[in-house]
């Protein structure tokens, strides 16, 4: 009989397995699709052009699940981009982030904003420092019982005291200020000029369906920048074959521990006994048993679709019904026959720019319509995109001389109001997000050759990322840390003994981490053992 069965072979529900696995556990993960990797996966979508079909980049995979793993030994090569982002303006100027010109290139905007940069930036990175400190640690959680059942929990808060008193009354601040403000408010208190705002305020938007001025916002811009890269931090990367490279690589280093994995094998229901779970029935009708079974779904998929309903209180069914989804993101895979040349930057000769993360929102202000364009007609009028052309950096993914590009497009809705069919719009979008990169770029569409569209509703198909959403849950402070995915469950177990979660709806939340999938594994061996 199987020890554990892991729902979802996407890059938690992998590293999951492998720490089990690792602590001798006899491990099955079941994937719905014919590959494995989740959202982490790299495929053909023209003839010839390969790329990261839905996440695209690498910066937040933690450093001790790619050690532990020997991730290196299984295949993975990460390469920095010799350019963090590239700012096209309009009006013929543009900026520049990375490489150490960052300074030079702020202040031909402001000088006074230059010369904040640096305090900026040691603000930034001592709350980082926090959160990269609280990755791999469950949370503090609220437990039922008397006092020992709860003290356990209390020493985690106290610690967790402790350590945030050690940074000192104004870092205290500073955190309170990252976790309840504005991404744009934030922002306003520090810089003055529209390009550098921008540049820093897209990440507290990037699968946040938000305006930048949303309470909370700065919380989502944090959350982004506690990665790193080869050892450095703040860091973006690129994994060369795409991002299902990594993925393959955590699959051979599962595989190798005795891991069997099986694709086109979607589950269709949790099995209860006595009311703890004791395996699944697949699609098929096949039934697997397993000592305990671990989700690397969103959890509202897990409590509303896989599991007796009676079999749960009715408050978390609630709460799970009510769980917060959708990114406003609209993706794409676009194969060119040549570089984007930017108005602002001629040159369809390889520079710099074109192999850094490429924003097409040129303010707070811009990103702000496009949001509420987005809550009133279902799509931003100008959108923000993000482009970035991996096969700059990665030769593999398109034939010589011609390019792959990723558009990960902000705002649309999640759901269309009045009743309306993302599959009736797709095209018409798909063809605004590729006009939107054409002012900037007046070459672009005359040079796409191909294209991959993934509206909302197709994440959701493809991928079980609910209403599009890719961190399996909005990162609001009703749904982090410790009330992530629910007060009383951030432990990694749910209301059903032997039923655990792995993915990006438990903390630490979405990006691909790792982390889930490591502490989760934790949490299970402990009630194993």
């Amino acid at each position: 009989m199987r020890d554990v069965i892991i729902i979802g072979g996407g890059h938690n529900g992998l590293v999951c397995a492998f720490y089990l696995a690792r602590a001798g556990l006899k491990v099955t993960v079941l994937e719905q699709r014919q590959v494995v990797g989740g959202a982490a996966v790299t495929e053909e979508f023209h003839p010839g052009f390969r790329n990261s079909v839905a996440s695209y980049t690498v910066s937040l995979l933690n450093p001790k699940v790619i050690a532990d793993m020997q991730l290196a030994r299984h295949g993975l090569r990460i390469v920095e981009r010799p350019l963090s982002n590239f700012l096209p303006l309009e009006d013929g100027k543009y900026l520049k982030i990375g490489a150490g010109n960052t300074f030079a290139e702020v202040a031909k905007f402001s000088q006074r904003d230059a010369e904040r940069l640096d305090a900026y930036s040691q603000q930034l990175e001592v709350a980082a420092d926090v959160l990269r400190e609280l990755l791999l640690e469950t949370p503090p959680n609220r437990v039922q019982g008397g006092w020992l059942a709860a003290l356990p929990e209390l020493l985690k808060a106290t610690r967790l005291g402790n350590r945030m008193r050690k940074l000192g009354i104004t870092a205290e601040r500073d955190l309170l200020d990252l976790f309840t403000k504005s991404a744009g408010d934030y922002l306003d208190g520090w810089f003055e000029s529209d390009p550098i705002k921008a540049a820093f305020g897209f990440d507290s938007i990037v699968g946040n369906y938000a305006s930048p001025y949303t309470p909370g916002s700065a919380y989502v811009l944090l959350h982004h920048v506690f990665g790193e890269v080869n050892g450095k931090k703040n860091t973006w990367g690129h994994a060369i074959g795409g991002m299902g490279a990594i993925t393959q690589a955590m699959a051979k280093a599962a595989g190798e521990l005795g891991v069997e994995i099986r694709t086109g094998c979607p589950v269709a229901e949790v099995l209860l006994d006595n009311g703890r779970a004791c395996g699944v029935v697949t699609s098929t009708g096949e039934r697997l048993d397993a000592r305990v079974v671990v989700s690397n779904l969103n959890p509202r998929l897990l409590y509303t679709k896989l599991v007796d309903p009676l079999a749960l209180p009715d408050d978390f069914l609630r709460r799970m019904e009510n769980w917060r989804c959708g990114s406003g993101t609209f993706r794409m895979n676009v194969a060119l026959s040549e570089l984007p040349d930017f108005s602002c930057l001629p040159g369809k000769v390889q520079a710099e720019h074109h192999a850094s993360g490429i924003i097409l929102a040129p303010s707070l202000q811009y990103m702000e319509r496009a949001y509420h364009d987005a809550r009133a007609h279902g799509w931003s009028k100008q959108p923000i995109v993000e482009m970035l052309i991996p096969s700059t950096l990665d030769s593999s993914l398109a034939p010589p001389g011609q390019h792959v590009a990723s558009l990960f497009c902000q705002h649309v809705a999640p759901q269309l109001p009045d009743g309306q069919s993302w599959d009736d719009h797709r095209e018409t979008v798909a063809d605004l997000m590729i006009d939107t990169v054409n002012r900037y770029a007046p070459n672009f569409k005359a040079s796409v050759l191909g294209r991959q569209i993934m509206s909302p509703l197709d994440l959701e198909r493809t991928f079980g990322l609910v209403g599009g959403d890719i961190f399996h849950g909005a990162l609001g402070l009703d749904q982090l840390f410790s009330a992530r995915p629910m007060l009383g469950h951030a432990d990694y177990r749910g209301p059903i003994r032997g039923l655990y979660t792995c993915g990006s709806g438990a903390h630490p939340g979405g990006g691909v981490t790792g982390a889930p999938g490591h502490n989760a594994a934790r949490e299970v061996l402990r009630d194993l053992r």
